[in-house]
């Protein structure tokens, strides 16, 4: 069924057009629109970030950020090499388990 109704939709009409074209027209002027209405909020956005973006950057405290990213990273380091060291471990155990098995 889907292949026929993809034939009936891209075959060409009596006028030599295929149905789908007005569709895929209206679709590409919408997407148009669409472009020009975000260009138009995105340059106003971008406008009012120059104009305060140097008295905002100044209100952020970063020192404060410098230290908490340092201790969020630090932390994530610290568990990710347990969990390192714990599979390690778990490895070495069933390699050995596996030598005394085979009797190696």
């Amino acid at each position: 069924m889907i292949g026929a109704g993809a034939a009936l939709m891209l075959r060409r009409g009596p006028s030599g057009r295929r149905p789908l074209s007005p569709v895929a027209r209206a679709a590409g002027g919408a997407a148009l629109g669409a472009a020009r209405w975000a260009n138009k909020r995105g340059r106003r956005g971008a406008k009012w970030a120059a104009k305060r973006g140097g008295e905002l950057w100044d209100r952020v405290p970063v020192d404060t950020v410098r230290e908490e990213l340092g201790d969020a990273l630090d932390s994530a380091r610290e568990k990710v090499a347990d969990v390192v060291e714990s599979e390690l471990r778990d490895l070495r155990k069933a390699i050995r388990r596996q030598r005394k098995r085979l009797g190696v």
